[in-house]
């Protein structure tokens, strides 16, 4: 589990294809890899990856084909957001994030309000019904709240230290990101469906 608060900017540095997938080298940045062992879970830029190899500051990671093709920025050299697991005593500063993409958004507009930036995303149809206005979102790993929704389209306001702390700050329109929706929608649709479920069986 992970919060959406991003602890460093690393950087794939190295792509080796791999029997249906890959493997990543990623300079950590001023992630502290001290604490990391073989095995344990690190997003990337919201993708929840297995650490495979360590090296003073670097490690890599394996990456299917299956995940690839629902994600998207893995795939490239270049920056990307990092964050370790949560441990059990720590503060939950975002809110609660699997580090599985539910889907792929485009940016559709990026500009400056005053010294914040607006961000506004297009979505899949599929995940319109689990934003909502004042909800939380993952974009690229970063924990965000949900400022307006408007059909296919979803907008966050960006201040001036996630600017910084991020990625995000490089984003363009038509760029891809990765999106992961309130794991608290999906459980309540879940217990509805069900409860719908068992209301007809009893029909």
């Amino acid at each position: 589990m992970f919060s959406g608060i991003i602890t460093a900017i690393g950087r794939i540095t190295e792509i080796k294809p791999r029997a249906n997938g890959m493997r990543l080298n990623i300079h950590s940045g001023t992630l502290n890899l001290k604490d990391v062992k073989l095995g344990h879970s690190i997003a990337v830029n919201g993708v929840c990856l297995t650490v495979t190899a360590l090296k003073s500051n670097d490690f890599s990671v394996d990456i299917s084909q299956e995940t690839l093709d629902c994600t998207t920025g893995l795939s490239i050299v270049g920056e990307v957001n990092l964050e370790k697991a949560l441990q059990v005593t720590e503060r939950l500063h975002g809110h609660l994030i699997s580090g599985h993409v539910d889907g792929v958004g485009e940016v559709v507009q990026f500009k400056p309000i005053g010294d914040c930036y607006q961000l506004v995303i297009r979505i899949p149809k599929e995940l319109t019904k689990y934003i909502v206005k004042k909800g939380s979102v993952t974009v690229d790993g970063v924990s965000l709240t949900v400022n307006r929704v408007d059909k296919l389209r979803f907008s966050v306001n960006l201040v001036p230290h996630t600017l910084q702390a991020t990625t995000l700050k490089l984003l363009h329109k038509g760029d891809k990101v990765n999106i992961e929706v309130d794991m608290l929608a999906r459980y309540i649709e879940g217990i509805m469906l069900s409860q719908r479920g068992n209301h007809e069986s009893k029909a």
